[in-house]
């Protein structure tokens, strides 16, 4: 969708359009959700948290100023509820944990996939070994195709401070690699 389509539908919307709003919608819908499962690794709090993001988004789009920005403050939107659900789940296992005084670790019995033939597994495997903040970046710039500026938005960093971060986690990637 180009620049223009976007922003046009972003003002239709303001202006309470509901189809407007929908084809935003299923524009940002697969993508957000990929998003979010990046952040949480867990597919029902994605969907919790798209779906909460596209209430909040419903209700305070007439606040926006810039219909240029919208899809960097959709993504910011959903990063904050990502984060706060995250937040939740953990405060409300740790009341489970300390209700029955018991360590929840358990065994990991996770198997080892990652010395698969398929090159786009081995992939999604080093990424995913990223630590959270290097993944976000590669997630942001290259599977969602963001520009820089755009990541700077959504992250409420400097530029300057993305591009550091996508390079340290180029880096890291290519050190995992070589070393296989």
């Amino acid at each position: 969708m180009l620049q223009a389509e976007e922003d046009l539908l972003v003002i239709s919307a303001q202006r309470g359009n509901h189809k407007a709003f929908n084809l935003l919608v299923l524009t940002y819908q697969k993508s957000l959700l990929r998003f979010a499962y990046k952040l949480c690794h867990d597919h029902e709090l994605a969907n919790d948290a798209v779906q909460d993001c596209w209430i909040k988004v419903s209700k305070n789009l007439y606040q926006l100023k810039d219909p240029r920005v919208f899809k960097s403050w959709l993504y910011r939107t959903l990063k904050w509820r990502v984060t706060d659900l995250l937040r939740t789940q953990l405060r409300d296992k740790n009341k489970c944990d300390n209700r029955l005084n018991k360590d929840f670790t358990g065994n990991n019995q996770e198997t080892d996939f990652e010395h698969t033939s398929d090159v786009k597994s081995e992939r999604s495997n080093a990424i995913n070994r990223l630590p959270a903040i290097e993944k976000q970046m590669i997630h942001l710039f290259y599977l969602d195709e963001m520009k820089l500026a755009e990541i700077s938005i959504i992250l409420d960093i400097p530029v300057g401070t993305v591009k550091s971060r996508l390079n340290r986690a180029r880096k890291l990637l290519q050190q995992k690699f070589d070393l296989s």
